[in-house]
């Protein structure tokens, strides 16, 4: 296991996991834009949208969907948003997808930024969202 996005979907790196089911782990991001920003990677590898096979697509778009329903129970954003950087912008070399919830007045141009710009709103305590994620999810 070379690629790091295989080392993290499968846990081999430490995550902070919210929900996984066989074909997909999704984990708090490190470095969030904001509490509540959430990584969905699949198990298997693939470095291309076009190279998941279908019950991993399928997988993906069921978790966000699980994802965002959280996201929107416990921190109340004013939208979500959902993307996937591919090629050279991907910097795991492995698919993954972000589930962003995010606030009015916040300029996402922030998220694609080099810079430190932009207040996380909410808790950057990992753990702690962590927990609040697994009460809804699994209460």
């Amino acid at each position: 296991m070379n690629c790091i996005g295989c080392r993290l979907a499968n846990k081999v790196e430490h995550v902070y996991v919210i929900y996984e089911d066989e074909f997909v782990c999704c984990f708090l991001d490190h470095d969030p834009f904001n509490e509540g920003h959430v990584l969905m990677l699949p198990k298997q590898h693939a470095r291309f949208m076009d190279e998941l096979d279908e019950k991993t697509a399928h997988a993906l778009m069921e978790s966000a969907k699980i994802v965002s329903k959280a996201i929107n129970q416990l921190f109340k954003p004013d939208g979500i948003t959902i993307c996937q950087n591919g090629g050279i912008f991907d910097e795991l070399k492995h698919f993954h997808m972000h589930v962003v919830p995010r606030y009015k007045g916040q300029n996402f141009a922030a998220f694609y930024s080099e810079d430190e710009e932009g207040a996380i709103i909410g808790s950057t305590n990992l753990e702690e969202t962590q927990r609040k994620f697994l009460a809804i999810l699994n209460g």
